[in-house]
């Protein structure tokens, strides 16, 4: 298995895209598989928005000063996707504006995701080279094991605290 970064984060972005998809296609009498679903994309999103908070981000932002805005308005797009997540880790499937939230979290992430793939990953890996990514990815394997699943759990809370108050 490769430790590059950013092949990391596009593995974890692959397997985002496919819950979306499958929730976005399971229909409108679909709840408990939405559900189920929604279940599934939080879990994810959680973990992955961890590792780039706690380890890409910060290390990007270190070694690639000109990033800075790039970094900065990623950790904005995740925010946004914490609040919608936490909102949706406390809702029943059946409820009026569960799937109206979970589309505002597709769009949302769907965006952020694009935008990471095309613009700021080939940034990233120009300014940084494939030793530096194979270290930041090592180091993200290592965050991923004590990683959040749960937005209600103290390290996620943390961080969508931290992104309030910042």
């Amino acid at each position: 298995m490769s430790s590059d970064a950013i092949v990391l984060l596009k593995q974890d972005h692959k397997e985002i895209r496919r819950l979306f998809r499958e929730f976005q296609q399971a229909g409108e009498d679909a709840t408990a598989r939405k559900g189920h679903l929604v279940d599934q994309i939080i879990e994810l999103l959680t973990v992955h928005t961890y590792i780039e908070n706690e380890v890409m981000y910060p290390r990007v932002r270190e070694l690639l000063p000109d990033l800075e805005d790039d970094v900065l308005e990623s950790y904005e797009e995740h925010h946004v996707a914490d609040l919608l997540v936490v909102e949706l880790a406390g809702m029943k499937p059946s409820a009026e504006r569960f799937d109206a939230k979970t589309t505002v979290l597709i769009e949302n992430v769907t965006h952020h995701i694009e935008e990471e793939e095309q613009e700021w990953f080939p940034k990233v890996r120009d300014g940084l080279g494939r030793k530096a990514l194979q270290e930041i990815g090592a180091d993200m394997i290592e965050a991923r094991k004590k990683a959040p699943k749960r937005p209600s759990q103290p390290s996620a809370l943390k961080k969508t605290v931290d992104a309030v108050l910042a």
